[in-house]
């Protein structure tokens, strides 16, 4: 397999989609791809985080992960992004880091890269699957090449079947179960090999 490079971007208040980034981190690398592995700016001040337990927790088990930057994007051929819903929508966070990319967008940087969404939301039907869509919205009009995961693993079935991308229910458990987990590893392993395919034939030609 031609070397992938990938690009897991992730924001988490207190943890869920942290755990999500890592799971396909770990995935990506143990199928043979280069990872990137960032948080996008937290736009919360932090004298109104410093009461919420969970934040603070959340930010030692963050550290050492740099600040996500659009030279992520630019040198990656794949980009998971990992996201809890607001209101069936973004995060704030998040779609303010994806509206900074206009530069590499008109540029036509962000192109025929793979790309695939996971997400949290703090109840079973709280908004994931909308969120996950509306992300990929952003994705088609990039140009990239959305790849969910569908029904490709039964994997997919166990964690709740959501076929457009690994969702956790995000509840005062801060513990994403193992089910979720694997449907990550498998939804990143499922963007490396397309993307090698993609490689594979614009390198032999056959695009």
């Amino acid at each position: 397999m031609k070397s992938i490079k990938v690009a897991v971007i992730y924001y988490s208040l207190t943890g869920h989609n942290l755990q999500l980034a890592k799971a396909a981190a770990d995935a990506a690398k143990e199928a043979g791809a280069e990872v990137r592995l960032a948080r996008v700016m937290e736009l919360i001040p932090t004298e109104k985080l410093e009461s919420n337990e969970g934040w603070k927790n959340y930010m030692k088990a963050a550290q050492g992960i740099p600040e996500a930057s659009l030279d992520d994007l630019d040198w990656a051929d794949v980009f998971i992004f990992s996201t809890p819903t607001r209101y069936g929508n973004v995060a704030a966070q998040m779609k303010m880091f994806l509206d900074s990319t206009g530069g590499l967008w008109s540029a036509g940087k962000l192109a025929n890269k793979v790309a695939t969404v996971m997400t949290s939301a703090q109840n079973l039907h709280g908004g994931q699957e909308s969120t996950t869509l509306t992300l990929y919205n952003i994705m088609h009009h990039w140009g990239a090449i959305v790849v969910a995961p569908g029904y490709t693993n039964e994997c997919i079935y166990k964690s709740g079947g959501n076929p457009y991308g690994a969702s956790a229910t995000a509840s005062r458990d801060v513990t994403v179960s193992g089910e979720v987990l694997e449907a990550a590893r498998h939804q990143a392993r499922r963007a490396v090999q397309i993307a090698s395919w993609i490689k594979t034939g614009q390198a032999t030609g056959h695009q």
